[in-house]
């Protein structure tokens, strides 16, 4: 019976020298956690402000209809987070994106201009 004893007082030592590993653990990491949170958060916020950036820079050649400019952007955003470098991804990316949709956009009108003035021709 006393090496049961012991056992029991040597396992319940153990469990609770691994219960204080775990809470060690668990407190020494909040600090990591909290920068890896503010790294994503100031990552999340640059790529926000190139959105925006290329957003107002090309506002002005959709007249209103801007909301296809929005959704390039959303899926450049979606394929930059794709890779292991989105911060120096996305720039590119996104411009890229929003020069093509703009002379998209450009090209359409000339289709839409060159039809209606048939139209008026015939």
């Amino acid at each position: 019976m006393a090496f049961y004893l012991t056992n029991q007082t040597t396992i319940r030592t153990r469990l609770e020298m691994n219960m204080n590993a775990i809470e060690y653990m668990k407190n020494s990491a909040r600090p990591t956690l909290k920068i890896c949170v503010a790294s994503c958060r100031k990552l999340v916020a640059q790529l926000d402000q190139v959105k925006n950036s290329i957003l107002a820079d090309f506002r002005g050649m959709f007249g209103g209809q801007e909301q296809m400019l929005r959704l390039a952007l959303n899926e450049a955003e979606a394929l930059a987070w794709q890779t292991d470098y989105p911060h120096l991804v996305f720039p590119t990316l996104a411009m890229e994106k929003a020069q093509g949709l703009a002379a998209w956009n450009a090209r359409q009108r000339a289709i839409r201009g060159t039809t209606s003035m048939s139209a008026f021709a015939a």
